[in-house]
């Protein structure tokens, strides 16, 4: 299941403001680390630096490679924090409790298990999110237990758990069965026989279902997620507990090797990666990650097949296109906007067992087509051919003879950029002084030299490096590095200096002004002796 993210329009702006903010955190991946990252709960963490524009970062540590809030993964070290014996042993005792109560293989048991008892006996606790075995009836007495828990209702179990996430986050997405059908019926028809499904677990499951339908789809899939609660649903090679962040699969070598096997069947032919991950997610770890898979799946490949890349499908919003392409420079973004179904747990509703969904199909703000006030900003990044994807028209898409890919009806050609440009759905306007189309409502500022929002803040922040400014790298990367750090040394020296002088000059004022009491106390004494003298 994917991890709970905030609404979409909250996501852009943070989006948004994490290229343009004159201070982040930026991932650290040392290329050669002396030692092992140290471990939460959620595996092997990963090292941050906070970085401000024009200013050396400040200390390394390492947080939770899963988690953005401190309030669901609370780990923090310093890079260079040295650990006693028993601050390791309590963190070690802390990650294990942390981990879920039944390791796979007995959930696989318990699996089988429970699909050979009668309907009257299949239950399952809402509170616990567990199915229940006749000896567990009893310790789930005081909870709420549903029963007659059909076979179909085990093969759809994102619509019996509840989503991952505590009282304070409203919402949490999974694919629409409208998105779900179009990427089956897409991967069908591209002719793809397996599909490793990264965090897409409705995806999953619609394959599954097909395949064991009336009319068998000959497409399998395997789940790699983060939610265990999956491990109760699933044998071993339909199921692997993930974490797409640090590349950890908490099962160990054997399922690695599930993974492995996967990837390589059929010496890699056929197989597709789909990746649905958490809005909020650093682009960084994530493609680091599948640079790794896909390096799994490329030792399956013959020499002959080296040149070769492993399709994939990364669903992501569009406007983080420029970080996506930065790392997959083969990438491009279809124009098809895909959509998610929202749950939203109320706690009234919560206590009745229920929880309410949200297709955005009939949700005011996120609403499929031109009616909505906002459209869908989640779109498909791959590295297959666009025109090999087709679009369907019932749903407002058109073939684009010029670039050769299908686009919405919106987005139209540009003569001057030579390029179908909407990034969004609407119709972008050319701005010759830019020389690119930019969204309609932006109008080209004079001050900034660049368009933007009407109302925006001239002088402000910039995209890019936050050393020199520049679009095509990050202050890691920047060739103007050592300077800047020699800038900064000779800056703060400087700084320092000053700052002593005026220390100096404090304490100097100080003890004069400490001598000149002294005296005058002196001389009041004496005239105070000679007149009673």
């Amino acid at each position: 299941m994917a991890a709970p993210r905030d609404w979409l329009g909250t996501v852009e702006a943070e989006g948004i403001a994490g290229r343009q903010g004159s201070s982040g955190v930026e991932v650290v991946f040392p290329s050669d680390p002396a030692t092992p990252a140290p471990l939460c709960p959620h595996g092997p963490t990963l090292l941050f630096v906070k970085v401000n524009q024009g200013k050396k970062g400040t200390r390394r540590f390492y947080a939770c490679s899963a988690c953005r809030d401190r309030k669901d993964c609370n780990f923090f070290q310093w890079e260079d924090e040295k650990l006693s014996g028993a601050r390791l042993a309590a963190r070690e005792a802390h990650n294990q409790k942390c981990q879920p109560p039944l390791s796979r293989m007995q959930c696989v048991e318990r699996y089988v298990k429970f699909i050979e008892l009668p309907l009257s006996q299949r239950k399952f606790c809402k509170e616990c999110q567990q199915l229940l075995l006749p000896d567990d009836w009893e310790k789930h007495q005081e909870h709420r237990v549903v029963g007659d828990i059909s076979i179909t209702q085990l093969k759809r179990p994102s619509q019996l758990l509840y989503p991952l996430e505590n009282k304070k986050t409203n919402a949490q997405y999974l694919f629409a069965d409208r998105s779900c059908q179009f990427l089956v019926d897409l991967l069908s028809t591209l002719g793809f026989t397996r599909v490793l499904c990264v965090g897409t677990p409705r995806l999953h499951e619609l394959i599954r279902l097909k395949a064991s339908g009336e009319k068998k789809s000959n497409i399998k899939s395997l789940l790699l997620d983060i939610d265990f609660r999956y491990s109760q649903f699933y044998m071993e090679d339909s199921f692997c507990h993930y974490n797409m962040f640090n590349h950890h699969f908490f099962d160990g070598k054997a399922a690695l090797e599930v993974c492995r096997t996967f990837l390589q069947e059929d010496k890699g032919e056929g197989v597709i990666m789909v990746t649905d991950p958490p809005f909020g997610g650093l682009v960084e770890p994530l493609a680091v990650t599948f640079k790794k898979l896909i390096a799994m799946w490329k030792e399956g490949q013959s020499q002959d097949s080296s040149q070769k890349e492993l399709p994939i499908f990364w669903i992501f919003p569009y406007f983080f296109e420029f970080r996506i392409r930065q790392f997959f420079p083969s990438f491009c973004m279809l124009d098809y906007q895909l959509f998610h179904r929202t749950f939203i747990c109320v706690d009234e509703a919560m206590k009745y067992g229920c929880m309410l969904e949200v297709d955005y199909d009939n949700h005011a703000l996120y609403k499929h087509g031109k009616t909505g006030r906002k459209q869908s900003p989640v779109r498909i990044f791959t590295n297959i051919p666009p025109n090999k994807i087709i679009l369907p028209s019932e749903e407002g898409y058109r073939f684009c003879p010029l670039c050769q890919r299908y686009v919405s009806l919106e987005n139209q050609h540009c003569e001057h950029c030579n390029s179908c440009t909407s990034k969004d759905g609407r119709k972008w306007n050319h701005c010759f002084l830019c020389k690119k189309c930019v969204k309609p409502s932006w109008i080209h500022c004079s001050i900034c030299s660049h368009c933007a929002l009407p109302d925006h803040s001239c002088g402000g922040p910039k995209d890019g490096c936050f050393i020199c400014g520049e679009l095509d790298h990050k202050r890691s990367t920047c060739p103007n590095i050592a300077t800047s750090k020699k800038v900064n040394k000779a800056v703060r020296k400087q700084k320092q200096r000053k700052s002593n002088k005026m220390k100096m000059g404090t304490t100097k004022g100080q003890s004069m002004n400490h001598t000149s009491v002294t005296r005058k106390k002196s001389r009041r004494e004496r005239a105070h002796q000679y007149l009673c003298s």
